[in-house]
């Protein structure tokens, strides 16, 4: 998988939780190897308001994916 979020996104677990409960989320990315209980709200959040969920491997590639050089539990690419 060598994707690359796009600009408008936000990174961190209570960032993307933030967006996630204001409408403003449009794909909300999660790492695996993150701790479920940094993780288990946004999941359950995406449930709930249909957000689409993506699960990457580990939170350095999901940091990389940020273009951040540290790991990183959830990101989400937001609305414009």
């Amino acid at each position: 998988m060598n994707i690359k979020l796009p600009e408008k996104r936000v990174v961190g677990a209570k960032q993307s939780l933030k967006a996630i409960k204001s409408g403003n989320a449009k794909i909300v990315y999660v790492a695996d190897d993150a701790d479920p209980k940094i993780i288990n709200p946004i999941v359950e959040a995406c449930q709930q308001t249909g957000v689409e969920l993506v699960h990457i491997e580990t939170m350095q590639r999901l940091g990389a994916l940020c273009g951040i050089d540290v790991g990183a539990a959830a990101a989400c690419v937001v609305n414009d």
